[in-house]
């Protein structure tokens, strides 16, 4: 078997496995509240609306870093293979940041579309949050190849929106947690690291592994 396949029937079922892993654990989490199990390895707490709403936001911003973490891997470890798993890590990074926002506007709104409107246009992280979500959508709608073929190097131009969403992203979190801001520094520090990776491999080409 060569690398080739390992990767489509090897290393890519095992990733999607991994990604989809939060959202089977989120799903036995609301099925332990609604008391259809007896047990689920994710505890939903006292408030489980809350708790829903921050893990489905908190893996979307997982998502958007390690999609961005595959470049730097890609030219470390010279293993081009690893592109073919971008494109599903960006398409579940979307998949969870329409999750964080269903669960936001049916479980804690209620479908009023009303009150999510004003909390849209009130609440700043929630306006930011709501940027990042529908700069996603075009990058999903155009992921797949006859979108890249069409689309040539304005695919390209494209989907380096993901480090405006990812910034946002990062941005909607630290307003959003108000008091302990040690997690989104966090993420806002493994964000910068990636960012001076691409500047170095730009502006300094030679001191860095594999093709910019």
């Amino acid at each position: 078997m060569n690398i080739g396949q390992q990767f489509r029937f090897i290393y890519k079922p095992l990733v999607f496995a991994a990604c989809a892993t939060p959202a089977v654990l989120m799903g036995l989490g609301i099925a332990t509240q609604l008391g259809v199990i007896d047990f689920a390895p994710m505890d939903l707490g006292a408030d489980p609306v809350k708790r829903l709403i921050h893990a489905c936001g908190i893996t979307a911003l997982n998502m958007l870093l390690i999609t961005l973490t595959v470049t730097p891997l890609r030219q470390i470890s010279h293993w081009n293979h690893l592109l073919r798993l971008r494109r599903m890590l960006g398409l579940f990074a979307f998949f969870y940041a329409v999750l964080h926002f269903t669960a936001y506007a049916w479980l804690d709104q209620g479908l009023d579309f009303r009150a999510i409107g004003a909390d849209i246009v009130k609440r700043p992280y929630i306006t930011i949050g709501m940027a990042a979500l529908l700069m996603l959508v075009p990058l999903a709608v155009t992921s797949t190849n006859g979108m890249m073929r069409r689309m040539g190097r304005n695919w390209i131009k494209l989907h380096r929106l993901i480090y405006v969403i990812t910034a946002l992203g990062i941005w909607h979190f630290y307003w959003q947690v108000k008091k302990d801001i040690r997690e989104p520094l966090l993420y806002l520090g493994i964000f910068a690291a990636l960012m001076a990776w691409r500047l170095r491999a730009k502006f300094w080409p030679a001191r860095v592994p594999g093709k910019t």
